[in-house]
């Protein structure tokens, strides 16, 4: 059985004309503030309060890489909501965030955002700047991945980074309403 989403009410705050400095106060000011994500591009601060149905997803899919990353012998660290930043130009807190097959990095090589109010492709422009090389949006139950090359990020069918998962198993996953089902599905068909 699947789930219906009904979008809930994620905060949005966006004020255009801020410097680096003033970006830096306003982030030390929400430090310890969970459910707030915080981005800077270039003058533009965006302050994100998630709703617990955000947070719901985010967590799930999590849990589902998690277990995919195991099941593969995968490497990985997840470095969650972790501030990725280049000073003065861009700062991203992504919902969940990996390092693939390293030990450690300032980067993600994975970053991906649950969308419920805010749209994706303005967001690129953030992780480009990052040198993020792959992210993807979950939007209405489905997944949206972008790929970074020389000009900028080409959307794509299939992960790089993970060129093995099955983004549709992933998604489907991801709206049943069970979560202990969707688990259960995931391992099942991942360990074959």
């Amino acid at each position: 059985m699947t789930q219906t989403i009904d979008k809930p009410i994620d905060q949005r705050f966006i004020h255009s004309g801020m410097s680096w400095q003033q970006f830096k106060l306003i982030q030390e000011g929400f430090n310890n503030s969970p459910g707030i994500r915080l981005f800077y591009y270039r003058g533009e601060v965006e302050i994100l309060a998630v709703s617990q149905d955000h947070e719901a997803f985010s967590g799930l899919i999590a849990l589902l890489l998690g277990n995919y990353f195991v099941i593969k012998g995968i490497e990985f660290i997840p470095t969650g909501s972790f501030t990725q930043e280049k000073g003065g130009e861009a700062s991203a807190q992504a919902d969940q965030s990996y390092l693939i097959g390293k030990q450690s990095g300032a980067i993600a090589d994975l970053s991906i955002e649950v969308v419920f109010t805010s749209g994706n492709e303005s967001k690129l422009n953030r992780y480009g700047v990052l040198g993020v090389p792959e992210v993807w949006f979950w939007e209405d139950g489905v997944f949206a991945l972008y790929c970074l090359r020389s000009d900028g990020y080409e959307q794509i069918q299939r992960s790089l980074a993970l060129p093995d998962l099955d983004m549709n198993l992933l998604s489907r996953c991801l709206m049943m309403a069970s979560k202990v089902e969707a688990v259960r599905e995931f391992m099942k068909a991942i360990s074959k």
